[in-house]
């Protein structure tokens, strides 16, 4: 299992009582993935540039088209600039993903309009349940990235923190990138508000 398959199972399972934006998931799944390559030593950073290293295969599609996709020529990409485009559609990608995989089974709620009520569930399997472990073991990465998309408690006072520094930088361009998208969302809601008043003359 990777950590973005993690997330996403650990999403999934806790969205009924939280339930995540799909563009903050993206991100956040974008930042898994780049703390999976630092892992694998497929990039290493240079300040907040993601430099490639000598790619391994990494055994999993998603990840190897992360290493496709890297910027090979300095100065390089930021990872600010990784996040927004690499996190692009992520989501909806690692969720085909794991239907094609056969570990999204797809629950109908009434028999006589399932195209209306049907939706995509997690079948109990083995990577569901090893998400599952490393969620309720409380890994500080799988928990900060939860946290960021509010699927988890940040914790209070001191705790169990990440050692890598390089990890932390990710983790930190991470709530960057969606507090940035949250601003976004809530100047469009103004200005959307703004256009509706206009037409009704208020």
């Amino acid at each position: 299992m990777t950590t973005p398959r993690d997330l996403l199972i650990a999403a999934m399972d806790m969205s009924t009582r939280r339930p995540v934006e799909q563009g903050n998931l993206s991100l956040a799944l974008a930042g898994a993935e780049v703390i999976d390559l630092l892992g694998a030593e497929a990039i290493r950073l240079d300040g907040d540039r993601i430099v490639p290293g000598h790619p391994p295969a990494m055994a999993d599609r998603l990840l190897d088209e992360a290493v496709a996709s890297l910027v090979r020529e300095a100065p390089y990409e930021t990872l600010d600039d990784w996040l927004w485009r690499r996190g692009r559609g992520l989501a909806a990608a690692y969720l085909d993903a794991l239907e094609a995989e056969g570990q999204l089974t797809r629950q109908r709620h009434s028999r006589w309009i399932p195209s209306l009520t049907s939706q995509m569930v997690l079948a109990d399997s083995p990577d569901r349940r090893e998400a599952a472990g490393r969620w309720a073991s409380g890994e500080p990465v799988l928990a900060a990235l939860a946290a960021a998309v509010g699927i988890r408690d940040r914790p209070a006072g001191d705790s169990p923190g990440v050692a890598d520094d390089a990890v932390e930088t990710v983790l930190a361009a991470v709530d960057d990138a969606l507090r940035d998208l949250e601003f976004q969302r809530q100047r469009r809601a103004i200005d959307d508000a703004a256009f509706d008043n206009i037409w009704r003359g208020g």
